[in-house]
């Protein structure tokens, strides 16, 4: 997309307007519920943050005050939990994670992913440095992609092919 200046057309995709029409639904429901269970004190909603630091910005779902003084995104998922953690969500919440600790200055040991389709099961990421260096590292990748317009090598899963906006053109 900002190599090739190839659109991914995102607003076009089933998951993605789902997900949309699923987060803006959450914006308005239930605001005011606190999560109990993890000692949730406080939370903001949809918060666009940015990094100049770490080059990242994004929106995160819920930003969460928890009872211990840390704080922690809050990731919904328009998908179902599968017995394991997927990567990508992964480290999408640990990138949310260095928003808050950038913008914020809080500590951030952990972050959550409710997946709606899984009845809205709740799994918590714990963030440790190797975490953040994990982070750090994927940025720094992208940003030598950006670059230097280097185009990176397809996948070798073809599994993460089946929902890519560029597989029709992927070399």
């Amino acid at each position: 997309m900002n190599c090739l200046d190839i659109p991914q057309h995102e607003g076009k995709r089933y998951k993605v307007l789902k997900g949309r029409e699923l987060h803006e639904k959450r914006a308005v429901v239930n605001k005011d519920y606190l999560r109990q269970k993890i000692d949730c004190v406080n939370k903001e909603i949809l918060v666009y943050l940015n990094s100049d630091r770490y080059h990242i910005r994004g929106i995160v779902d819920e930003v969460l005050t928890l009872f211990d003084g840390t704080m922690a995104p809050l990731d919904y998922k328009f998908a179902e939990y599968k017995d394991y953690l997927y990567q990508t969500h992964r480290i999408q919440s640990v990138l949310y994670g260095m928003l808050i600790k950038d913008n914020y200055g809080a500590d951030v040991n952990r972050g959550y992913v409710c997946y709606l389709r899984s009845n809205n099961l709740l799994k918590e990421i714990p963030f440790t440095k190797e975490s953040y260096k994990e982070g750090e590292e994927i940025v720094n990748d992208i940003l030598k992609i950006i670059r230097s317009g280097y185009y990176p090598q397809k996948s070798k899963s073809l599994a993460k092919c089946i929902d890519c906006c560029y597989k029709n053109i992927c070399v």
